[in-house]
């Protein structure tokens, strides 16, 4: 199941649904089906199903919550790390300019601490550490505004217009519609 905030569930709801699977093994010793379990419990038959296998074959034990699914690649301790090395900026670090997009942090990343992210999850990593895209409060002073008129008036008598002069018809077969 995926999340939409970008991460796994919190402890409280991990333990949550611990305490649904638990119960439920506890009315598989009552002899209760999965479907009235299911209902109970508001949970799908199938994972009631699940349960009552992984029971079955290994006893309370499986039905544990076993923590996360997985942990970050770069811990707490690494990010500060990386926070330390984003500060002293990307011409430090040999990028021309001084902007960072996430590809550079990707490959600082790999550089820095031999740990390979996509860029979307540099993405998170930075969102999850409370960091956010950068935009520009104002235009650029070197805007160059009759470039911008060029494209409002002269593109568009150059381009040319978008429906035809004349009505079509939908008909394969007559004239007008090629």
């Amino acid at each position: 199941m995926r999340y939409a905030q970008g991460g796994g569930l919190t402890d409280e709801r991990r333990a949550f649904r611990e305490k649904l699977r638990l119960e439920a093994a506890e009315r598989f010793v009552q002899g209760d089906g999965n479907a009235v379990i299911a209902h109970e419990l508001r949970v799908s038959v199938r994972s009631v199903q699940r349960w009552r296998k992984a029971r079955s074959q290994g006893g309370p034990g499986p039905l544990a919550s076993t923590g996360p699914a997985s942990s970050p690649l770069l811990s707490d301790e690494l990010f500060t790390v990386l926070e330390q090395e984003l500060a002293k900026g990307p011409v430090a670090h040999g990028w021309p300019d001084q902007t960072w997009t996430l590809s550079r942090i990707k490959t600082l990343t790999g550089r820095r601490f031999h740990k390979s992210y996509t860029v979307q999850g540099v993405a998170a990593l930075l969102k999850r550490h409370g960091w956010s895209c950068q935009v520009p409060d104002r235009r650029a002073l070197e805007r160059d505004e009759a470039a911008a008129g060029w494209v409002k008036e002269t593109w568009p008598q150059v381009e040319g217009p978008w429906r035809r002069s004349a009505p079509g018809s939908s008909s394969r077969t007559r004239p007008a519609s090629r």
